[in-house]
Protein backbone atom coordinates (compact mmCIF):
# COMPACT_ATOMS: atom_id res chain seq x y z
CA UNK A 1 0.00 0.00 0.00
CA UNK A 2 1.47 3.53 -0.62
CA UNK A 3 1.59 6.28 1.74
CA UNK A 4 -1.08 7.86 -0.23
CA UNK A 5 -3.58 5.16 0.07
CA UNK A 6 -2.88 4.39 3.88
CA UNK A 7 -3.28 8.27 4.31
CA UNK A 8 -6.41 8.55 3.20
CA UNK A 9 -7.50 5.40 4.50
CA UNK A 10 -6.19 6.26 8.21
CA UNK A 11 -8.05 9.74 7.42
CA UNK A 12 -11.20 7.94 7.04
CA UNK A 13 -10.52 5.79 10.15
CA UNK A 14 -10.15 8.69 11.69
CA UNK A 15 -13.36 10.23 11.23
CA UNK A 16 -15.44 7.16 12.25
CA UNK A 17 -13.63 6.48 15.67
CA UNK A 18 -13.72 10.13 16.24
CA UNK A 19 -18.04 9.80 15.54
CA UNK A 20 -17.89 6.67 17.32
CA UNK A 21 -16.82 8.83 20.52
CA UNK A 22 -19.58 11.39 19.96
CA UNK A 23 -21.95 9.92 22.11
CA UNK A 24 -20.03 9.16 25.25
CA UNK A 25 -19.24 12.31 24.89
CA UNK A 26 -22.88 13.50 24.53
CA UNK A 27 -23.77 11.45 27.20
CA UNK A 28 -21.08 13.37 29.11
CA UNK A 29 -22.68 16.60 28.84
CA UNK A 30 -26.01 15.16 29.30
CA UNK A 31 -25.60 14.56 32.55
CA UNK A 32 -24.55 17.81 33.68
CA UNK A 33 -20.47 17.91 32.79
CA UNK A 34 -18.22 19.27 30.40
CA UNK A 35 -17.22 16.83 28.06
CA UNK A 36 -14.00 14.78 28.03
CA UNK A 37 -11.91 17.64 27.83
CA UNK A 38 -13.03 19.37 31.04
CA UNK A 39 -11.52 16.43 32.44
CA UNK A 40 -8.41 16.22 30.41
CA UNK A 41 -7.61 20.23 31.64
CA UNK A 42 -8.84 20.00 35.20
CA UNK A 43 -5.58 20.41 36.19
CA UNK A 44 -6.52 20.16 40.27
CA UNK A 45 -8.14 17.15 43.03
CA UNK A 46 -10.94 20.05 43.12
CA UNK A 47 -11.88 20.36 39.68
CA UNK A 48 -11.49 17.11 38.64
CA UNK A 49 -13.92 16.01 41.72
CA UNK A 50 -16.25 18.59 41.13
CA UNK A 51 -16.45 16.59 37.51
CA UNK A 52 -17.00 13.72 38.51
CA UNK A 53 -19.68 14.83 40.92
CA UNK A 54 -21.32 16.82 38.31
CA UNK A 55 -21.22 13.66 36.07
CA UNK A 56 -22.39 11.26 38.23
CA UNK A 57 -22.42 7.90 37.53
CA UNK A 58 -23.78 7.86 33.51
CA UNK A 59 -21.39 10.79 33.26
CA UNK A 60 -18.94 8.82 34.37
CA UNK A 61 -19.48 5.61 32.48
CA UNK A 62 -19.65 7.77 29.39
CA UNK A 63 -15.98 9.23 29.85
CA UNK A 64 -14.37 6.10 30.56
CA UNK A 65 -15.96 4.97 27.33
CA UNK A 66 -14.68 7.67 25.51
CA UNK A 67 -11.14 7.23 26.58
CA UNK A 68 -11.23 3.68 25.87
CA UNK A 69 -12.53 4.68 22.56
CA UNK A 70 -9.79 7.20 21.97
CA UNK A 71 -7.45 4.48 22.49
CA UNK A 72 -8.10 3.66 18.93
CA UNK A 73 -8.38 6.79 17.60
CA UNK A 74 -5.25 8.31 18.86
CA UNK A 75 -3.53 4.98 17.08
CA UNK A 76 -5.09 6.29 14.26
CA UNK A 77 -4.69 9.83 14.33
CA UNK A 78 -0.65 9.18 15.82
CA UNK A 79 0.00 7.00 12.33
CA UNK A 80 -2.15 9.85 9.97
CA UNK A 81 0.24 12.45 11.67
CA UNK A 82 3.85 10.29 11.49
CA UNK A 83 3.05 9.72 7.63
CA UNK A 84 1.87 13.41 6.74
CA UNK A 85 5.22 14.58 8.41
CA UNK A 86 7.47 12.01 6.34
CA UNK A 87 5.38 12.86 3.46
CA UNK A 88 5.84 16.62 4.20
CA UNK A 89 9.69 16.09 4.51
CA UNK A 90 10.09 14.14 1.68
CA UNK A 91 8.50 16.80 -0.44
CA UNK A 92 10.28 19.36 1.27
CA UNK A 93 13.62 17.09 0.11
CA UNK A 94 12.42 16.31 -3.62
CA UNK A 95 11.65 20.06 -3.98
CA UNK A 96 15.14 21.45 -2.65
CA UNK A 97 13.76 23.24 0.65
CA UNK A 98 16.44 22.35 3.04
CA UNK A 99 15.32 23.37 6.07
CA UNK A 100 11.43 22.45 6.09
CA UNK A 101 13.12 18.48 4.68
CA UNK A 102 14.94 18.38 7.61
CA UNK A 103 11.96 19.13 10.40
CA UNK A 104 10.27 16.16 8.93
CA UNK A 105 11.96 13.47 11.34
CA UNK A 106 11.26 15.54 14.29
CA UNK A 107 7.76 16.28 13.13
CA UNK A 108 7.25 12.41 13.01
CA UNK A 109 8.75 11.69 16.38
CA UNK A 110 6.35 14.78 17.52
CA UNK A 111 3.25 12.95 15.79
CA UNK A 112 4.36 9.81 17.78
CA UNK A 113 5.11 11.28 21.11
CA UNK A 114 1.63 13.30 21.18
CA UNK A 115 -0.11 10.30 20.71
CA UNK A 116 1.71 8.51 23.60
CA UNK A 117 1.29 11.09 25.64
CA UNK A 118 -2.36 10.89 24.93
CA UNK A 119 -2.34 7.33 26.05
CA UNK A 120 -0.44 8.19 29.15
CA UNK A 121 -2.91 10.81 29.68
CA UNK A 122 -5.99 8.19 29.09
CA UNK A 123 -4.67 6.00 31.72
CA UNK A 124 -4.18 8.34 34.28
CA UNK A 125 -7.72 10.11 33.80
CA UNK A 126 -9.31 6.17 34.42
CA UNK A 127 -7.31 6.38 37.33
CA UNK A 128 -9.19 9.59 37.88
CA UNK A 129 -12.97 8.42 36.75
CA UNK A 130 -11.79 5.12 39.39
CA UNK A 131 -11.39 7.34 42.25
CA UNK A 132 -7.80 8.61 42.64
CA UNK A 133 -7.91 12.06 42.57
CA UNK A 134 -5.17 12.87 44.20
CA UNK A 135 -2.23 12.84 41.95
CA UNK A 136 -4.23 11.51 38.81
CA UNK A 137 -5.74 14.91 37.71
CA UNK A 138 -2.52 16.72 37.67
CA UNK A 139 -0.80 13.87 35.71
CA UNK A 140 -3.08 13.49 33.43
CA UNK A 141 -3.15 17.51 32.57
CA UNK A 142 0.33 17.48 31.74
CA UNK A 143 0.03 14.97 29.45
CA UNK A 144 -2.93 16.26 27.96
CA UNK A 145 -0.58 19.61 27.36
CA UNK A 146 2.37 18.05 26.14
CA UNK A 147 -0.13 15.90 23.80
CA UNK A 148 -1.82 18.87 22.79
CA UNK A 149 1.52 21.33 22.34
CA UNK A 150 3.78 17.99 20.60
CA UNK A 151 0.60 17.76 17.59
CA UNK A 152 0.54 21.35 17.72
CA UNK A 153 3.55 21.49 15.99
CA UNK A 154 3.16 18.42 14.35
CA UNK A 155 -0.12 19.38 12.39
CA UNK A 156 1.66 22.92 12.25
CA UNK A 157 4.23 21.17 10.28
CA UNK A 158 2.18 19.21 7.82
CA UNK A 159 -0.16 22.55 7.00
CA UNK A 160 2.74 24.91 6.35
CA UNK A 161 3.69 22.25 4.01
CA UNK A 162 0.28 21.54 2.41
CA UNK A 163 0.95 25.64 1.86
CA UNK A 164 4.53 25.50 0.36
CA UNK A 165 3.17 22.68 -1.80
CA UNK A 166 0.28 25.20 -3.02
CA UNK A 167 2.89 28.29 -3.38
CA UNK A 168 5.74 25.81 -5.17
CA UNK A 169 3.31 24.17 -7.38
CA UNK A 170 1.69 27.65 -8.37
CA UNK A 171 5.30 29.29 -9.26
CA UNK A 172 6.25 26.35 -10.85
CA UNK A 173 2.91 26.83 -13.52
CA UNK A 174 3.07 30.61 -13.42
CA UNK A 175 4.15 32.07 -16.89
CA UNK A 176 6.96 33.97 -14.98
CA UNK A 177 8.87 31.02 -14.31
Amino acid sequence: MNRKRALILLAIAGVLVLAAMGPAEQRMRDAGGPGIIGLQVAGSSERAEEILAQWGEDGQDAARESLLIDFGFLLVYGAFLALAAAATGGQARRQGRRRMAALGPPMVVCAIAGAGCDALENIWLLLVIGGDTELAPVVATAFAVAKFLLLAAAIGYVLTGLAGQIRFGAARHSPES
